[in-house]
């Protein structure tokens, strides 16, 4: 009866032990899916421990394989050209904000583990009439049609929660819903002022159906604010870019949870006028980090 009592005050309490993980959730569209060359990451932005990522496979409007994925320790590879089909995730040779977001949070937070959601999509908008043959993420397009991009990010975050245990070390996760980083705008500031004129509504009515979908009203929100490289024969590749940087503003303004990062005004492009060079993802995901954490902690 004593060894008994013995293995129930040491062992069962481990049965019900629950282990704490920050969750973190990446969306947008191209800026946020990553441009960077894996090549040009330091060796301290090369490996990771106690930080784990699920992607969503990445579609247009209307298919039905949006969202699926699996968990993995994150690594470099999660950028334009990453590939999954649920079972298995090919990595590309880029990479996005990710993976200085998450060195910066260790150091942040050195004793939690960090998850991150991420679902991007490339050439994507909010307003559905800026959506092209890329897609949409129009928070009451869902009403209208069977199938977006917001769809495929709330399918994403089912995907992901499903598991009870990302780390795989047997014990049971509790997460901890901790902020939302959304790097995007640049799709609705292509077309005409009107579409550019509801950015802010779209955004906050958006960010609302986020955070709802996260079970989390206050959660906190970081806006990459949109810039433009200049690189065309007009010098100027979004035409109504500064119209969407105000709804930016705006929204972060009137949003107490909400916060900007505006760095990307300095930051140089890579091989084409609308992605940012290595450099400019590595100094992105530094400062969502610290922006989020400072609204965690405030």
């Amino acid at each position: 009866m004593k060894n008994l009592k013995i293995f129930l005050l040491l062992f069962l309490p481990a049965l019900f032990y629950t282990q704490k993980i920050r969750v973190f959730i990446l969306a947008g569209q191209s800026n946020m899916n990553g441009f960077g060359y894996n090549k040009d990451l330091p060796n301290d932005l090369k490996t990771f421990k106690g930080v784990y990522i699920f992607q969503g496979n990445s579609v247009p409007d209307g298919d039905l394989n949006g969202g699926i994925g699996k968990w993995d320790i994150l690594k470099p590879g999660n950028g334009t050209g990453f590939k999954t089909d649920g079972k298995t995730n090919q990595l590309s040779d880029r990479f996005g904000p990710e993976l200085s977001f998450a060195k910066r949070l260790k150091e942040l937070f050195p004793n939690d583990k960090i998850a991150l959601i991420k679902y991007a999509r490339e050439g994507s908008s909010i307003s559905v009439q800026a959506a092209g043959s890329f897609g949409s993420w129009d928070p009451e397009f869902e009403d209208k049609r069977a199938i977006n991009q917001l769809l495929h990010f709330k399918k994403t975050i089912r995907n992901a929660l499903k598991e009870k245990d990302i780390d795989g070390n047997g014990k049971a996760d509790e997460l901890i819903m901790s902020g939302i980083l959304w790097m995007q705008g640049e799709g609705d500031a292509s077309y005409s002022e009107e579409i550019a004129n509801m950015y802010y509504s779209n955004l906050t009515s958006l960010m609302q159906k986020m955070r709802a979908a996260l079970l989390t009203d206050d959660l906190p929100v970081v806006i990459g604010k949109i810039s433009d490289s200049g690189k065309n024969e007009k010098g100027k590749v979004w035409p109504t870019g500064e119209l969407v940087q105000y709804a930016q503003e705006k929204f972060v303004n009137d949003d107490k949870n909400a916060a900007i990062v505006r760095s990307t005004a300095k930051y140089n492009y890579g091989n084409d006028p609308w992605h940012y060079d290595s450099a400019g993802y590595i100094d992105l995901g530094k400062n969502f980090a610290d922006e989020v954490f400072r609204l965690i902690i405030k």
